[in-house]
């Protein structure tokens, strides 16, 4: 059996799926990359599933489940800093980025260093999306033309949400790749891990899949709201529409797919707005997070233990 594990987009809600891989690894007592066969992720998801697999100098994982969380927890506002002359120039983000991206790429590269793909413990899948070619851009540890590329890159790539951060330009094989969050058109890449699994194990004929949301926005659209909406109301929670419907055919395609074999935890979040909290500019913000993830752990712990039951 192989086993495959896929991380949802999210932003500093990654502590959520951060949370349940420290628990998995601390009831198996195994490294999540020495447990998958392949590991997916987009945007915070695939800086997860990237630093998860970079190695140390005996090949071992470099980063624990923990020492990731811990990243979010202690550095998360680091990466959404912004300067007094950010927020006064970007206008609040309206006419530029919210965010400076070199906090992003100081974290990338002290947690993924110069590895590159060709060291990947496991192999891993990262989305992004190509905005100058305009189709998805998936990076695959196996393949051939990615093999020199820096995760880091690919981190900063999969991590470049409009309006957050400017894209990331990368060099491939002598092509200019203009590339933002694969969020924007596959916030939860569990399917696509499924398919590229059954792709590269030809030979394997049955498969375990693990995967993590980071939160679902339970709050009703009702028709009083809605009826006279227009372009500008629409603006924010059309896309919670169109994520959520998404999530929620891909949940269900494989539910139908694998059956016992498929365990997806997603955490229910009533927020008072549109929209789920992807960036974190004061402790308190953070601390809500941590919150909702213990309590993600805590309501699912039986549902874990089985998982790592099935995955040992």
């Amino acid at each position: 059996m192989k086993k495959i594990l896929s991380i949802d987009g999210g932003g500093i809600r990654g502590i959520i799926p951060a949370s349940i891989l420290s628990e998995i690894e601390l009831i198996t007592g195994k490294p999540i990359a020495q447990i998958f066969d392949l590991i997916a992720g987009t945007s915070t998801g695939g800086m997860l599933s990237l630093g998860l697999n970079i190695p140390d100098e005996s090949g071992s994982p470099r980063n624990s489940a923990v020492s990731m969380k811990e990243l979010y927890e202690t550095k998360g506002r680091q990466i959404f800093q912004k300067t007094l002359w950010r927020k006064l120039s970007s206008m609040s983000g309206y006419i530029d980025t919210e965010y400076g991206h070199k906090f992003l790429e100081g974290i990338l590269d002290e947690y993924m260093g110069d590895h590159t793909f060709s060291a990947s413990i496991t192999k891993s899948l990262v989305t992004s999306y190509d905005l100058e070619n305009r189709e998805p851009f998936i990076f695959r540890s196996w393949e051939d033309r990615f093999q020199n590329i820096t995760m880091k890159d690919a981190g900063r790539a999969t991590s470049a949400a409009p309006t957050y951060f400017e894209p990331a330009v990368l060099d491939i094989g002598g092509n200019r790749h203009t590339l933002i969050d694969g969020g924007v058109f596959l916030n939860n890449p569990a399917l696509s891990a499924y398919l590229e699994a059954v792709r590269i194990f030809p030979e394997e004929d049955e498969f375990l899949l693990i995967s993590l949301g980071t939160g679902e926005n339970t709050r009703p659209i009702t028709f009083e709201e809605a009826r006279s909406w227009g372009k500008i109301e629409w603006a924010v929670p059309i896309f919670d529409v169109i994520f959520d419907g998404l999530n929620d055919a891909i949940d269900y395609h494989l539910t139908q797919m694998l059956g016992s074999n498929y365990y997806r935890l997603q955490n229910k979040v009533a927020l008072e707005g549109f929209g789920m909290t992807m960036e974190a500019e004061t402790e308190s913000q953070i601390d809500d997070i941590i919150s909702d993830a213990a309590e993600v752990v805590r309501k699912n712990q039986e549902l874990i233990e089985e998982i790592c039951g099935r995955l040992l």
